[in-house]
């Protein structure tokens, strides 16, 4: 078996230190790196070189840095490459202007390492992936020429290909190919319905008889064609469900209940688009209407094979985008509590701050702090101290606005951010809140200790004297925070 070679990454970063330590990392992780210190020569490196994947500075100094990502992104061979770029500019600053240029992504200076090494490895099995697809495409495109060139029926097929082909998602494919198909079958029933070997229940994302339907559970139990299709991995034809064997039990059930059914004739296509999903096409006549056969089999097979590689490319994408959302979730996210953390808080502050300023109105912050919380950790333990922490997270984020943010400052210190609120209404919100502390039994199960706590919380407003930054904000707060533990806990300051 011939070995796999390392994905090659080429670093371009005015900072050599960042950039040795940024190959560094990326070669313990398997990968082959080459680092560029200016924008100057990089169409030339990468002529030579070939990279999989470009992490670019956005402050280089000799040159544009979007300005020659935008050169790169106007060749075609490289249309397609990822690239991530790097900036330690504010995120506002830069985010747009990279993607609009062709950045796959944008990171913030200083990095952290598991977060970028996790961004890089998404991008590159995306496009491989995406290689690995169009490869497919490629080889069913002329399949498809073939079946046109076999048969009438093929010039219809590429006209669905066509249309599958396009940026779609998979639900937009699903509902394309069960309207085409049933159209050029003249078929009154064609679905998709997705399940894997050995379910017993299904969902179907579309069908042609009910245009609005979406994800309609299905028991498994009344579709014996479907079970068959999706265990034996073929496509299953029943010309009369009235005479059919597979169909006796059903027939059985039909007589008990009175029921003529208004199906005469099947077809059950499976179709595997990875190994969490699969599904099967599934094409119905009624009575009185000529029974399906195995030229309509052939026609729509070679429909699903051919819209399968749309399907996982559509999969690929949303999964890609999916995954891109948890990353930017996890690195805002304080882990225990589930609220924001400090990095993410000062970034969301500052542009709160700048829409304060720009539109003129107030922003109030609470700084929380749970008065003799050591004790809990001291007698407890450390166990249900975190306990009683996820708590209070729980808490916070329940008692506030949708345009309200809560963030873990550190240890037991929470932060509160209240967007268009009056210094008078933080301070009544915050006493409100200091009650509801004070009122709630912490660590309340039937095996553990119930535990009452109080807090003191301090409360600044932006704009007020001496108050221009998101550091002297929160720094009037742990003083009004500091005011009210000196005066006796359990209260709020100001």
């Amino acid at each position: 078996m011939v070995a796999t070679p390392p994905s090659r990454i080429l670093v371009v970063d005015r900072d050599p230190a960042t950039s040795q330590t940024v190959a560094w990392i990326l070669r313990e992780h398997g990968y082959d790196v080459l680092g560029l210190g200016a924008a100057r020569g990089l169409a030339a490196t990468m002529d030579t070189w070939g990279p999989d994947l470009l992490l670019l500075d956005a402050q280089l100094a000799d040159d544009d840095a979007l300005v020659a990502l935008g050169r790169i992104k106007g060749d075609a061979r490289w249309r397609e490459l990822p690239v991530i770029v790097t900036s330690a500019a504010p995120e506002d600053a830069i985010v747009e202007r990279a993607l609009v240029a062709g950045a796959s992504d944008v990171v913030r200076k200083p990095f952290r390492a598991g977060e970028l090494l996790a961004r890089i490895g998404a991008h590159l099995r995306t496009r491989s992936a995406l290689a690995v697809t169009r490869r497919q495409l490629s080889g069913l495109e002329a399949e498809l020429q073939r079946v046109r060139e076999e048969a009438h029926a093929g010039r219809t097929l590429m006209e669905i290909m066509r249309e599958v082909s396009a940026d779609l998602s998979s639900e937009e494919i699903y509902h394309l190919l069960v309207r085409r198909v049933a159209r050029a079958l003249s078929l009154f029933r064609c679905s998709v319905v997705l399940a894997r070997p050995g379910d017993e229940r299904a969902v179907v994302p579309a069908a042609f008889d009910d245009p609005t339907l979406r994800n309609l559970p299905l028991d498994l139990a009344r579709y014996p064609e479907i079970r068959v299709a999706l265990e034996s991995g073929r496509p299953v034809l029943i010309p009369d469900v009235l005479v059919h064997p597979l169909f006796a039990g059903m027939r059985e059930r039909w007589r008990t209940d009175g029921i003529d059914p208004p199906v005469r004739s099947v077809i059950a296509l499976p179709f595997f688009v990875d190994r969490q999903q699969a599904g099967v096409f599934l094409l119905r006549r009624g009575a009185g209407e000529a029974p399906l056969d195995d030229e309509d089999v052939a026609f729509a097979d070679a429909v699903v094979k051919a819209a399968v590689a749309s399907i996982q490319r559509a999969h690929l994408l949303e999964t890609a985008r999916a995954d891109n959302a948890r990353l930017a979730a996890l690195a805002q996210t304080d882990p225990l509590t589930g609220v924001l953390n400090r990095r993410a808080l000062m970034e969301r502050l500052g542009g709160e701050l700048d829409r304060a300023r720009r539109y003129g109105h107030a922003v109030a912050v609470l700084m929380l702090d749970l008065d003799f919380f050591k004790q809990v950790n001291d007698t407890l333990g450390h166990l249900v101290g975190d306990g009683v922490l996820r708590e209070l997270g729980e808490l916070l984020r329940g008692a506030v606005r949708t345009a309200d943010f809560v963030a873990r400052y550190g240890g037991e210190e929470f932060v509160l951010v209240l967007p268009e609120t009056s210094i008078e209404g933080a301070v009544a919100f915050a006493d409100r809140l200091r009650e509801r502390v004070s009122q709630h039994s912490f660590g309340a199960s039937p095996s553990g200790p119930i535990i009452l706590l109080s807090a003191s919380i301090g409360v600044s407003l932006f704009p007020a004297p001496r108050i221009g930054t998101v550091e002297e904000l929160l720094s009037a707060a742990d003083a009004a925070l500091y005011r009210a533990k000196a005066d006796g806990r359990n209260r709020v300051h100001h």
